[in-house]
């Protein structure tokens, strides 16, 4: 219970920083039920796969192993998730006219915020994706170095940072890829039409 309550405050304060990291924000709060759920779905899936079939501690929630897990998988996906629904946001009231044309032309909503919405996931995986490129060759993730200078095997610490990259990568594509389609839906009605009075300026 204790480590459920620990995840619960770590998720609910990441999907704070990502709501106070919007210029441009969804009324009546749903950024951040829209980054909280996010999260939420996205590092609690991945965190149990990790635990319960890669890594196995006994028991298979340890402390140890779950937290420190869930605190690497949060902080890189809410960096992410972060700047996607930001990219997209403004992206949709830049190209408000261009959008209605096409959705005058008889295109779904979907097909008219494509572009926006394509720019917001490239835009929320570029942190993680330059990390992984990097890893080892330009940067020495912290992980692995405390694990080197702790008197680890520089192959275990490796296989351990190569792990946690993946595990990382994963949590934020999914994490994304759902604040993005979240809020594409928060964007529209029944009716297909742009719904930009459902956003609001944060001054």
């Amino acid at each position: 219970m204790w480590i459920i309550s620990l995840s619960i405050i770590m998720l609910l304060a990441a999907g704070r920083e990502v709501m106070v990291r919007q210029k441009t924000r969804f009324t009546g709060g749903w950024t951040y039920k829209i980054a909280t759920a996010s999260l939420t779905i996205a590092a609690t899936t991945i965190l149990v796969f990790a635990l319960t079939v890669i890594v196995r501690p006994e028991p298979w929630y340890a402390p140890r192993y779950a937290l420190p897990f869930m605190g690497m998988l949060l902080g890189n996906a809410m960096t992410g998730i972060s700047l996607a629904l930001d990219v997209l946001t403004q992206s949709v009231k830049r190209d408000r006219r261009a959008i209605e044309t096409r959705l005058a032309l008889g295109h779904s909503f979907a097909q008219s915020i494509e572009i926006p919405m394509r720019d917001a996931l490239r835009t929320g995986m570029m942190p993680i994706i330059n990390a992984m490129a990097a890893s080892g060759l330009v940067s020495l993730p912290g992980m692995m170095t405390g694990q080197i200078l702790g008197g680890t095997p520089p192959v275990e610490a490796v296989k351990y940072q190569i792990l946690i990259m993946f595990l990382i990568a994963s949590t934020s594509a999914a994490a994304i890829l759902l604040a993005v389609l979240a809020a594409r839906y928060r964007l529209s009605d029944q009716r297909q039409r742009l719904r930009l009075d459902r956003l609001e300026k944060v001054t």
